[in-house]
């Protein structure tokens, strides 16, 4: 069953309360999205930390119900 855009952002604000998110449904299938998601838990990681960070607060989602994610991430900018 596909997930809502609405879903991903409640996820991942769950898990990164502080974040800025913004999700796109790429295709309009509810498969394919694109995230940006800029939080303060993100300083002085890497990117790839950063989208495991993301991925994380999906529960295990992805490759499931969630099929493909581009995702852009930073902590906010000074």
């Amino acid at each position: 069953m596909p997930m809502s855009a609405a879903e991903i952002e409640a996820l991942i604000k769950a898990s990164l309360p502080d974040a800025q998110v913004t999700v796109e449904d790429l295709r309009g299938d509810g498969d394919h999205y694109a995230a940006t998601v800029v939080s303060a838990a993100f300083k002085g990681k890497s990117r790839v930390q950063q989208h495991q960070m993301v991925y994380a607060a999906l529960q295990g989602r992805m490759g499931g119900a969630l099929h493909a994610l581009a995702l852009q991430t930073s902590p906010p900018q000074d």
